[in-house]
């Protein structure tokens, strides 16, 4: 939370209680959690990273709402808030600026090869006759064709950026209709047979897990490249595993592995040429905490007033006890 967000917090709450991971050291988990809800006694706990149990719930029965630093709270159990009548507010599109950027940004160090140039250069090999011009051309993004599959406020945030540099964007997503004249709406199948680059920006739902399976990437042009800095279980690993190695397309940007850390045997695409995998860092900006912060500071103090209930909070079944 940023300062100012605390102070307007504080017009709200007879006490704030600042406790940041980055200063504890870690995360609490469920026992951790609970012995400091019991410490500090809150009615309401804004977290990003905390575990919130059914135990913890269980055992502490203060707490009127929560607010989760996150698009999504998979640190929380919900439905155990739903039973308890606790709503849960999210801060979606915390991050959207900062995973657009990052997309761009490694879709720009594959394609003008800068990480093996740079090493190139590190390992003293740019000698007297070599043609570092020649040796390391790459591509422009100017008229690629971009294609999304799931259009929520990451995917519109890099199709903004992506459309600065004059590429073409056409995106998949059922919920969401046509929001520019300039971007075409068309199925997933079109996606992956006609774009050059395909970025994916899907939550995971029981329709999404598994859905970017072995028939879509056969569809991709060989030249084509694939870019997941989403979830890595919408995407069946295997087949993109066989499409590097076939060279059905021509490379991989993950930023999202099944396993986090990997073990060594989750490595096997690494292994195949022009794959850049980053640690679950697209996210990872520090302005982020100054989005979250606006946005979980504004949901709270709706919530307070009860306005834009359908709209701040994320269990709205909670809403109907009201």
């Amino acid at each position: 939370m940023t300062p100012n967000r605390i102070e307007e917090l504080e017009n709200y709450f007879s006490e704030v209680v600042y406790l940041p991971w980055t200063e504890t050291g870690e995360r609490y988990y469920e026992d951790a959690m609970l012995e400091s809800l019991k410490k500090y006694e809150p009615d309401v706990l804004i977290t990003e990273l905390d575990r919130i149990t059914k135990k913890v719930l269980d055992n502490y029965h203060n707490l009127q709402a929560i607010g989760d630093c996150r698009a999504n709270p998979a640190n929380i159990d919900v439905d155990a808030c739903t039973a308890a009548g606790i709503p849960v507010l999210c801060t979606p599109a915390r991050n959207c600026q900062a995973v657009a950027e990052m997309v761009v940004g490694l879709v720009l160090t594959l394609y003008r090869n800068i990480i093996p140039a740079t090493q190139w250069v590190k390992e003293m090999k740019w000698v007297e006759g070599t043609t570092p011009y020649y040796l390391w051309m790459g591509h422009e993004l100017q008229g690629k064709n971009i294609g999304f599959v799931g259009f929520g406020a990451v995917g519109k945030a890099t199709a903004h950026l992506f459309e600065a540099f004059g590429c073409e964007i056409s995106f998949y997503d059922p919920y969401v209709e046509a929001v520019s004249s300039s971007y075409r709406k068309c199925s997933v199948e079109e996606i992956f047979s006609e774009n050059d680059i395909v970025s994916i920006h899907l939550p995971v739902l029981d329709s999404t897990r598994g859905m970017i399976n072995k028939k879509l990437f056969s569809l991709m042009k060989p030249d084509s490249l694939f870019v997941n800095s989403a979830r890595s279980a919408v995407v069946d690993y295997e087949s993109l595993c066989e499409a590097l190695k076939e060279k059905q397309i021509s490379g991989a940007i993950l930023d999202v592995l099944d396993t986090e850390p990997p073990k060594p045997e989750d490595l096997e695409i690494l292994s195949y040429p022009n794959v850049l995998l980053t640690p679950h860092i697209c996210g990872a900006s520090y302005e982020v905490t100054s989005h979250q912060s606006d946005i979980i500071t504004n949901n709270v103090i709706q919530w307070l007033e009860g306005r834009n209930l359908e709209s701040v909070v994320y269990n709205k079944h909670v809403l109907k006890s009201r």
